[in-house]
Formats: C-alpha cells, sequence, structure tokens
C-alpha cells in the first residue's frame, strides 16, 4: 500500500511531483532563469529564483495540462510583480496552445505587501487571464490545502475558478484572520481561537456554503483523484462563466444571506441547516462528512 504524503505538508515543488504524472512536469522558468523579485532588493528582502511559484506544464491520467504550484514557504505564497506574471503568461498561454485545463495549486495569503500597487495589479491581471482562459474553454481548477490557506486577491482567484477543491486544513477567504481582527476588533473575530478560525474558512464549511465543490482528505493521492475527476466532468463543457451561471450564483449568495446572515458561528449556520450533530462535525472524517451534508449544503 503506499504511504499517504500530506498535501499541506509537502512543498509546492514535492506537490507537483507527487500529483501529477510522474516525471511529466516541466517546468517553464525555472530558478535557473534568475527572475527574481525588482522590488525585494531595495527593501533588503530575501529574493527565491522562482519567486514562489513554479508553473509548466505536466500530465494528469495522460491528459496533457498547464500547472501552477504557489510556494507557501516564501512570504506565505504573497503574489509580487513576477510572481503575478507567471501565473498571468501561463493561463494566456493555456489560451494560445488550446490546452483542456490549467491547475492551481493555491497557496497564498494574497497581495506581497512589500510590492504595493505592483502586487495588486499582478493579482487583478491574474483574475482576468483566468476569466478570458474560461472564456476560451480551458478549464481552470484550483486546489486549497496548504497551511497558508488562500486569502486575499488569491482567494478571488480560486473562487473564479471553475472547480474549487479542499481539504479540511485548507482555508479559503477574502481577509484574512488577522486581517479582520486589525480591522474591526476582536470582539468581531479572535484570530488567536484557531478552532473558530479553522471552523470559519476551513474546507468543511467552504464545502457546506458551496464555495468549494469537493473535499477532500489532507494526502497527495486524494487531491491527484479529485483534480483527475474535476478535468473529466469539465472536459468538453462550457468552461466560460454564463448569464445563467451568475444568476444562479447570486441566488445562492442572497439565500446564504437570508438564512444565515444573523449567525455569528459556523456551528449555528451548521445546525441551521439541519446537520445532524453540527457541533462535532469538526471530527467526522472526509468521508462521513460528505455523506452527512449530501443534502443540506448550499447548491446541492
Amino acid at each position: 500500500m503506499n504511504r499517504a504524503i500530506s498535501y499541506q505538508e509537502a512543498t509546492a515543488r514535492e506537490r507537483l511531483q507527487h500529483l501529477f504524472d510522474a516525471g511529466s512536469f516541466e517546468e517553464f522558468l525555472p530558478p535557473s532563469a534568475r527572475i527574481t523579485s525588482p522590488h525585494l532588493p531595495q527593501l533588503n528582502a530575501p529574493v527565491a529564483f522562482d519567486d514562489g511559484v513554479a508553473i509548466g506544464r505536466a500530465s494528469l491520467g495522460g491528459v496533457p495540462m498547464y500547472v501552477a504550484a504557489q510556494e507557501g514557504a516564501f512570504m506565505g505564497g504573497a503574489v509580487g510583480e513576477v510572481h503575478g506574471a507567471k501565473l498571468t503568461g501561463l493561463l494566456r498561454k493555456a489560451v494560445a496552445d488550446k490546452v483542456a485545463a490549467v491547475v492551481l495549486l493555491v497557496e497564498s495569503g494574497g497581495v506581497r505587501l512589500h510590492e504595493a500597487n505592483a502586487g495588486l495589479i499582478a493579482v487583478s491581471e491574474v483574475m482576468r487571464a483566468l476569466l478570458d482562459a474560461r472564456d476560451a474553454g480551458v478549464a481552470v481548477i484550483a486546489l486549497v490545502g496548504g497551511a497558508n490557506g488562500a486569502f486575499g486577491g488569491m482567494g478571488i482567484v480560486t473562487r473564479c475558478a471553475n472547480m474549487v477543491v479542499m481539504s479540511e486544513e485548507g482555508r479559503l477567504a477574502m481577509s484574512g484572520p488577522e486581517v479582520i481582527e486589525t480591522a474591526n476588533g476582536v470582539e468581531e473575530f479572535d484570530s488567536r481561537d484557531r478552532a473558530l478560525v479553522w471552523r470559519t474558512s476551513g474546507g468543511k464549511h467552504r464545502y457546506l456554503m458551496g464555495d468549494c465543490q469537493s473535499i477532500v482528505a489532507d494526502d497527495i493521492a486524494a487531491f491527484r483523484a479529485a483534480a483527475r475527476e474535476a478535468v473529466a466532468a469539465l472536459a468538453g463543457g462550457v468552461t466560460g462563466l454564463t448569464l445563467e451561471a451568475l444568476e444562479s450564483e447570486q441566488k445562492m449568495l442572497e439565500a446564504r444571506l437570508n438564512n444565515y446572515g444573523g449567525l455569528h458561528d459556523p456551528i449555528d449556520i451548521w445546525s441551521a441547516m439541519r446537520m445532524p450533530d453540527a457541533a462535532n462535525i469538526p471530527m467526522l472524517d472526509v468521508d462521513s462528512f460528505v455523506a452527512a451534508s449530501a443534502t443540506r449544503r448550499q447548491g446541492a
């Protein structure tokens, strides 16, 4: 039996190595190209020779695709000018080369504050390139399971994808817990309450809220299987945004606000959803959780 490999604990390049077909990853702009941030040296900050993201081509179950993996160990996977340009270029190249899919291994706290406006512009360009890729028929799948989660601009980028796959250990939100606490006070959100943080932004809650379409165990093999299923499900279908899809999403969000807008803890929301033994949801294994939520999650 193959030993399970934690997705959360793996580096970006380890995820690329084990998630895609063996030996299939071919990197564009590898570290040897020495393309680094022009901004960090001015602040005496360290640089990475891949600027915290590896991009290239690989195959998954024999299906060729383009892939990117953010390295959470470098500045929390934050996006700067070069980092964002690599993601934008990959998505544009996917359109030009007519590949079937792009898989993004997202792990990022959002914009790299060291690079200010350059980072903000970079994230906006990634969003536009992702939506253009979808409109051109390229399916985009985002995987979220790293320790840094997917926050800020990369949280928005993730939700722009066709499908989102998460583990319970992954987190997805617009703002991180420390940002919310700083802006609105500890009474609004206590970033030190780790159980609350994971209940609010972790994979189980995002799955129940309809923000991700698949939840898996913290195992690279499980992410691999879910990514293969996502690519197969999207093959030959409509990948771009349609008016019908946008209207459906809007109705889901309106229902979410109407039903749960006055509730302050995810456990209260889960109870309102009539999830059995709501307080015990964090203790459920993935299979039991998916079975329990089959008819209760948003968008089900």
